[in-house]
């Protein structure tokens, strides 16, 4: 498998593949490293922002897509970001605007797998979750409440949990541990 060179934007959240993320773009460096993105200059990488390391976000990161902007009130610029491919970070390089640029290497995704038996609680109780947070849902055309994996993804980005926690459940081979720990987590919170 061959690297590839990305442009990357660290923040403090979780994006996933399939997954949707809105972020302010705020500083001139950040502006510019979108639009070269945009030109197709440099695909563009996500990585969960992690503190006192070597790098300035986890290992674990994915590719993802700029599929819409705005402008905010104050004049800065709004992307969403689409979540479409896992990959590892092997190095980091830091430009003089503050931005940064990746050394990567594609990862398997998780693959497709029905939601069923005990886990439909799981899958319910994200679509309950979009009812109370409609700004969240109104980022997606579609979503997948039938797919394990999806789900499982979602869960992930939304949970108020440490970032080192989330990206440890996602360097799993598959969703399953993901689904066993919402399931407990849902079942410790109510009468499942």
């Amino acid at each position: 498998m061959q690297s590839q060179e990305m442009a990357l934007i660290v923040q403090d959240a979780v994006l996933l593949p399939s997954g949707r993320l809105e972020i302010e773009i705020v500083s001139p460096g950040e502006l510019k490293q979108i639009a070269r993105v945009l030109k197709g200059h440099f695909p563009l990488a996500f990585g969960a922002e992690r503190k006192n390391a070597d790098l300035p976000c986890y290992i674990t990161a994915t590719e993802c897509r700029i599929i819409d902007f705005n402008q905010t009130e104050s004049g800065s610029l709004c992307v969403v970001l689409e979540g479409h491919q896992r990959i590892k970070i092997l190095s980091v390089g830091q430009h003089r605007n503050g931005t940064y640029t990746a050394r990567t290497l594609a990862c398997p995704n998780w693959r497709q797998e029905p939601i069923s038996g005990e886990f439909e609680i799981i899958s319910a109780a994200l679509e309950q979750f979009y009812q109370v947070n409609p700004e969240l849902l109104d980022l997606y055309s579609s979503i997948h409440l039938e797919d394990a994996s999806w789900v499982s993804q979602r869960w992930l980005e939304v949970l108020p949990m440490y970032n080192r926690d989330k990206i440890m459940l996602a360097d799993q081979p598959n969703c399953r541990k993901t689904l066993d720990f919402v399931l407990q987590l849902l079942k410790s919170h109510v009468d499942v």
